[in-house]
């Protein structure tokens, strides 16, 4: 799959693990695409990798999710760990919308997101 509006960049850490970060700025009509994409990723995280949760804790991946309406009034974005559903409070109005996605992870963890959802810009 390749996903059409979230665009991960990638950062390394010296322990061979690393952080997808992706952004997402779309009007109102948009916003439910961004949301199955956003969906989509922590369904395939959930369904491959099993739950989130930290490193520290011998966790796989772990997430943050967050949104704003411009001019930076804070959006609920929700996300259900059991299933990696997410939702959100209704938006109302014509102003953009900003998602953020940042998937954290270890090597094996990376490289299984990057070959599914063809992120490119990172060398094992």
């Amino acid at each position: 799959m390749q996903l059409q509006y979230l665009d991960f960049e990638f950062s390394d850490e010296e322990n061979g693990s690393g952080s997808f970060d992706a952004m997402a700025s779309v009007f109102p009509d948009r916003v439910p695409a961004v949301v199955a994409e956003m969906t989509a990723v922590l369904h395939w995280a959930i369904d491959t990798f099993g739950p989130c949760g930290p490193q520290e804790e011998e966790g796989e991946w772990a997430y943050d999710a967050q949104g704003l309406i411009e001019p930076g009034t804070p959006l609920n974005v929700m996300v259900d760990e059991g299933s990696g559903d997410v939702s959100l409070a209704p938006i109302s109005g014509s102003k953009r919308a900003t998602f953020t996605l940042t998937l954290t992870g270890t090597r094996t963890f990376c490289e299984a997101l990057r070959r599914r959802f063809e992120i490119g810009g990172w060398q094992p």
